[in-house]
């Protein structure tokens, strides 16, 4: 593919209101579908903000009413804040548009970041993004004094880990040493063109998640680049890292339309 642009719209004090990153992505979406400009990420942090992807259920909302933002990407409600490096690549793919593959190479990339600072992560069967794996069930500590055979969350399809204290947050899924995502990824394809991407935990409060079921998902937690390595980590680190990668992965991938199979002709009989 061609070079890719990138833009970075605004970090820490500069930080870029969901709404106005989101009127830019179109703009640039628009542009990128006429031929008017090339691929372009869009690099940013945002202030506080909720938003919810198509598939986000009305039970893993804010409990106290706080807003969220309703956008048109898939997957479900997660948190954008500071210390979280947000990435809006808007490409344009070869049509019927392979989403999977788009969504692997920015995994690909995001997964090459953390490794080079020390923080080995993976994919996790059904579930998109990039993941820092959890020990084996048997040897993570048991949760509330109980064994993890009785963990209500394996069990019970209602169970909220807002309404039964820090033992079950999120944010402390590190500290039960269970899965725990670092990156997630949810995008949208209109035209051909790609919108929406990636969010990065380099070092935000991830206290924030806390409120929320992030992505929907019951069992597993989030985490940090910060919380990882035991130690301090700026967006001004990663950055670079984070565009040297995606410009290895994006520019040198072969893209290919998705595979499309064709009905098979009944037998003459």
């Amino acid at each position: 593919m061609s070079e890719l642009r990138f833009v970075r719209l605004g970090f820490g004090a500069d930080a870029v209101d969901y709404q106005a990153a989101w009127d830019k992505q179109r703009e640039v979406h628009a542009a990128r579908f006429a031929d008017e400009t090339a691929d372009t990420c869009l690099l940013l942090e945002h202030p506080p903000v909720y938003t919810a992807g198509r598939r986000t259920a009305e039970s893993e909302r804010p409990l106290d009413g706080t807003p969220v933002v309703d956008v048109d990407r898939g997957g479900k409600i997660t948190w954008h804040g500071p210390g979280q490096l947000v990435g809006y690549p808007i490409m344009k793919l070869p049509r019927p548009v392979d989403v999977v593959a788009h969504v692997r190479r920015l995994e690909d990339a995001l997964i090459r970041t953390a490794a080079e600072f020390g923080v080995e992560t993976s994919r996790v069967e059904g579930r998109s993004g990039v993941w820092v794996l959890g020990d084996p069930v048997e040897d993570r500590p048991s949760i509330g004094g109980l064994s993890l055979d009785f963990d209500p969350r394996l069990t019970d399809e209602e169970f909220d880990p807002r309404l039964n204290g820090p033992e079950y947050a999120p944010s402390n899924a590190g500290q039960r040493r269970e899965d725990r995502k670092l990156a997630a990824i949810g995008i949208r394809v209109a035209k051909g063109v790609t919108m929406h991407g990636f969010a990065l935990n380099v070092n935000p409060d991830n206290a924030w998640f806390d409120r929320i079921i992030p992505c929907g998902i019951r069992d597993a937690g989030v985490t940090s680049l910060a919380n990882e390595l035991g130690r301090d980590l700026t967006i001004e680190e990663v950055l670079p890292v984070v565009e040297r990668h995606l410009r290895e992965v994006l520019e040198q991938a072969e893209l290919k339309p998705r595979e499309v199979e064709r009905p098979t002709e009944p037998a003459p009989v």
